[in-house]
C-alpha cells in the first residue's frame, strides 16, 4: 500500500504572533488564545489536548484527553490512575501537552511535570459529572484487556442496578492530575512556512524567559 501525500499543501494566513506583543506570563497568552478559539471556531473541541508520556516499555505514547481546568499553576485533566498513562506518569512525571486548533492555525506545546491533585478536588469534579460518566469510570479498568464489549455492557448494567437511587462514590483509582509547565511554545501559522514560534522557559527565579524560534 502506498499513497503520495507530497501535494497536500495549505497556506496559513489567519494571524501573527509578535514577540513585542506577548505577555510576560505564558498562561495569560494561553487564556487569550483559548478564549479566541472557543469564541470564533466553535467546530473545534477547544479543550481537547494530546498528552505524551514515556511508557513503561520505553516507548513514548500520545493520546487525546480533555482539559478540565487551567490556572496560573497549571493544567488539570482526569483519568484512571491505574491506566497505562497513569502508570507511565507515576514512573516518569515529565509529560508533554499539545493543543492544535486547526481553524485558527494555532498550536501550543507544553512541557511540564504531572502530579495528582488533592483527593477532595477529584471528589468535587467526580460529583459534577453526569451519572453515566460516573458509572463509566467505575466500570472501566482502563487499558486492561477485555474479551468483548458485552463484558463492559453487562458490568454497566449490574452497576446501574447496584447504585439505583444511591450516590456513586469516586473510585480511589480515578482522579485528577495537574501538569505544571516548565516550558510553553506558541505556534501561529504564517505564509510560506515562515511560522511564528514563541517559546517561554521557566527560570530558577520563577520568571519566564521568552525567545522567538526559527520555524
Amino acid at each position: 500500500m502506498e499513497k503520495d501525500l507530497s501535494n497536500y499543501r495549505k497556506s496559513y494566513e489567519k494571524g501573527e504572533l509578535l514577540l513585542s506583543e506577548v505577555p510576560e506570563n505564558p498562561l495569560e497568552l494561553f487564556q487569550k488564545w483559548f478564549y479566541e478559539v472557543d469564541k470564533h471556531f466553535a467546530g473545534d473541541e477547544t479543550n481537547a489536548m494530546t498528552i505524551s508520556t514515556l511508557g513503561l516499555d520505553g516507548f513514548p505514547k500520545n493520546r487525546v484527553v480533555l482539559l478540565k481546568k487551567y490556572t496560573y499553576e497549571g493544567f488539570i485533566f482526569y483519568t484512571n490512575y491505574n491506566s497505562e498513562k497513569g502508570k507511565a506518569i507515576d514512573a516518569n512525571p515529565n509529560v508533554c501537552l499539545s493543543f492544535f486548533w486547526h481553524g485558527a492555525e494555532r498550536q501550543i506545546i507544553i512541557k511540564g511535570k504531572a502530579e495528582k491533585i488533592a483527593p477532595n478536588l477529584s471528589d468535587g469534579y467526580f460529583e459534577s459529572r453526569p451519572r453515566g460518566s460516573q458509572l463509566g469510570a467505575v466500570v472501566s479498568n482502563q487499558s486492561d484487556v477485555v474479551d468483548n464489549r458485552q463484558f463492559l455492557e453487562s458490568k454497566l448494567a449490574n452497576l446501574e442496578s447496584e447504585f439505583e437511587g444511591k450516590e456513586i462514590p469516586r473510585p480511589v483509582y480515578w482522579g485528577g492530575y495537574i501538569v505544571k509547565p516548565v516550558e510553553m511554545e506558541f505556534w501561529q501559522g504564517r505564509p510560506n512556512r515562515l511560522h511564528d514560534r514563541i517559546r517561554y522557559k521557566l527560570q530558577d527565579d520563577y520568571n519566564w524567559q521568552i525567545h522567538r524560534l526559527s520555524p
